[in-house]
């Protein structure tokens, strides 16, 4: 794999049982967009740090994100235009404006609904505590992505039995493939 990820993770940060971090582990071509603070995030300072390792990368990257990074990466569309990727692949997505969503996403005060300017996938599950499944095919159909429901696998983390999650990594180096 040869094809440049950026991995980007949400509230939190993923720990070393997510599949971010296995997945970084095995393919050089992976890197973290890494954030001041995981647990206390700030929006405009999220986005200008996606935006940054966007730029500096030597070729267009793929993105993939978990969770609230699904949100940046929106947000980061919106603000920033978009450009310099291949696509996103967004898993899991939180609803930010869920009424029980985590106090310390809050700066994340709204989910961009714009059409994406690169091709995109939802991964989304059934059951997860933070996104209703009619909000993820909401979320999907907004931003022109293709949306794959993947069952009852919860929030599509470590805690939800996906450590290494090999159905994910191939369905991404699927992707990485079709925008390359």
């Amino acid at each position: 794999m040869t094809t440049p990820v950026l991995t980007i993770p949400g509230l939190w940060n993923s720990g070393p049982q997510h599949w971010q971090t296995y997945w970084e582990a095995r393919h050089p071509s992976f890197t973290r967009v890494q954030q001041r603070d995981f647990d206390h995030p700030d929006r405009s300072e999220w986005v200008a740090n996606l935006e940054m390792a966007v730029t500096d990368c030597d070729r267009p990257p793929v993105l993939a994100a978990h969770s609230l990074g699904c949100s940046l990466v929106a947000q980061w569309s919106e603000d920033c235009g978009g450009q310099g990727v291949l696509g996103a692949f967004l898993v899991a997505p939180s609803d930010v404006e869920a009424t029980d969503y985590p106090i310390e996403g809050r700066t994340f005060s709204y989910m961009p609904l714009s059409k994406l300017p690169f091709p995109s996938i939802v991964v989304a599950s059934a059951n997860d505590q933070y996104v209703s499944i009619e909000r993820a095919k909401q979320f999907a159909k907004a931003w022109g992505s293709r949306l794959v429901i993947i069952g009852d696998a919860g929030h599509i983390n470590g805690a939800s039995g996906h450590g290494p999650w090999p159905e994910g990594e191939e369905m991404l180096l699927e992707f990485c493939r079709s925008v390359t």
